[in-house]
């Protein structure tokens, strides 16, 4: 807001909520929340919540802000506004509060929309770096630990290393539905319920999208595009532009202001410069992408490091005679037919890459790119296991293009078994034993090959015409005919001369 007068206690507002506070909640606000941002904060917070009953949910009736003014013990005038604004901003940026501003156009003034959130449980306030990190600054390092002992009861330690079974029954064992019955009016009423503001926060470009003043709202003031962010407010077909890149590169509110900030995105004109910010769009969508894949990748390692048991007592799977692979030759004085086939479907990647990096280790850009189809493409070890095989014996290149060509050419194929993969190797084998026979049969019949069509000659055969050796000779003139020439060409040259 850039005019203190657009809040005052003379505004209208209303509270959103969906959930009821429980006593976790009140002990996880008293002892965790108010610590980081006071007790008037937490105050303006209780007030908000007790606008509604405890037992509802949904929105409060409009009142005017005087109503908080009054319970909050606020001067009413520009002291008391900048205190409830800062208030709320603490709310805000923890993640209680969120507040919106709608405008009315027959009354021609604002209403305010302040929507409250379920304090987070113990579980996920300590999973939260930044709410954690803030609390030791405020009440310190042996204090959180305490609160965390006190919040946090462990699980019995006889039962951490037991083993576990699901007893749960499914809904659909024990009850069934009519579903014969069609009742359209419940249809509508559970569809217009089902659609709260979570939902409608989702962004889409054909509805909603994030509109100019929630960009504005976080956009730095500080910065140097800020004036051509402002501009957007009569702009709506660049709002619009801004929303399709932002819905196709799955960025969030804060993402996009960061895009708007980079130099170059507006002209001097003011003109917003679609192709940058999307190029620009793109390169952040890779690099968190990659970020993800990484992070995933070493959470992946860190689980795996006490588990190393659990692939032993899982069940050995078996390999149909018709499934079988053939040794390569390589291996073919190591281990047989049925030996090979059994590593193939039960050991690790890893073990099977050894087999055939016999001569030293295996290099790190090939492990990384296995690493990769393992723990993000979640392709199944033994569909691994068959795609080193298939790229040994076809003897392709070891590169991170080639591997990866393959991997994504089974996972388009939806290969996700054992003999899925085996027919996919054979396949491609057999494509490539056909047309090689093609090529020594067009070879065989004397025409050259070309490379996009094997088997067919390039150009038709055309015969080449040879100088017949008699026509020459007889093609000579005789001493007669000779002379009878030369005579021809002096009297052609005496009538020149007489012209002349």
């Amino acid at each position: 807001m850039t005019n203190i007068l657009h809040f005052t206690e003379n505004h209208r507002f209303c509270v959103g909520r969906e959930f009821s506070l429980s006593s976790l909640d009140f002990k996880m606000l008293a002892m965790m929340y108010q610590p980081m941002i006071g007790g008037l904060a937490i105050s303006l917070y209780q007030a908000l919540y007790q606008q509604m009953s405890a037992e509802k949910v949904g929105y409060s009736p409009l009142e005017q802000q005087r109503k908080l003014f009054l319970l909050l013990d606020l001067e009413q005038g520009e002291r008391g506004r900048k205190y409830l604004i800062e208030q709320s901003s603490k709310l805000e940026a923890i993640g209680l509060l969120q507040t919106t501003r709608k405008f009315l156009p027959d009354e021609e003034d604002y209403i305010f929309v302040y929507t409250l959130f379920q304090p987070l449980g113990p579980n996920e306030f300590f999973r939260n770096q930044h709410l954690t990190l803030l609390l030791r600054d405020k009440v310190g390092k042996f204090m959180l630990l305490s609160l965390r002992e006190d919040l946090l009861a462990p699980e019995p330690e006889e039962c951490r290393e037991a083993s576990e079974e699901n007893l749960s029954v499914p809904f659909y064992e024990l009850f069934r539905l009519n579903t014969q019955v069609v009742d359209y009016e419940l249809e509508q009423a559970l569809y217009e319920a089902s659609a709260s503001k979570q939902g409608e926060a989702r962004m889409d470009v054909t509805t909603k999208g994030f509109q100019y003043a929630d960009i504005i709202m976080r956009f730095p003031r500080g910065a140097s595009n800020r004036i051509y962010v402002e501009a957007l407010k009569h702009k709506p077909d660049q709002m619009a532009a801004i929303n399709i890149v932002a819905k196709k590169y799955n960025l969030s509110l804060q993402e996009t202001c960061r895009l708007l900030d980079e130099d170059g995105v507006f002209s001097e004109e003011g003109e917003l410069q679609m192709d940058l910010m999307q190029y620009n769009a793109n390169l952040f969508y890779r690099q968190s992408k990659k970020r993800d894949e990484e992070r995933e990748r070493t959470m992946s390692r860190s689980e795996e490091t006490g588990a190393g048991d659990s692939a032993e007592q899982a069940g050995e799977k078996s390999v149909e005679m018709a499934y079988y692979l053939e040794v390569p030759q390589q291996l073919r004085g190591e281990c047989t037919d049925h030996q090979y086939n059994y590593i193939m479907r039960n050991e690790p990647y890893t073990a099977v890459l050894k087999m055939f990096f016999t001569q030293g280790s295996i290099p790190d850009g090939v492990l990384n790119i296995f690493e990769k189809i393992d723990l993000n493409y979640k392709l199944n070890e033994e569909v691994i296991n068959v795609l080193i095989h298939f790229l040994h014996i076809d003897r392709r290149s070891w590169a991170k293009s080639s591997i990866e060509a393959v991997a994504s050419d089974m996972l388009g194929k939806q290969i996700i078994t054992y003999e899925q993969a085996v027919e996919y190797v054979r396949e491609k084998i057999s494509y490539k034993q056909k047309a090689a026979s093609k090529v020594e049969a067009a070879k065989a019949g004397g025409g050259s090959v070309t490379r996009g069509r094997q088997g067919k000659t390039q150009k038709p055969h055309i015969p080449i015409v040879v100088p017949d050796a008699g026509a020459a000779a007889s093609s000579r003139l005789t001493e007669e005919e000779l002379e009878a020439a030369r005579r021809m060409a002096q009297k052609l040259d005496e009538r020149f001369n007489r012209k002349s």
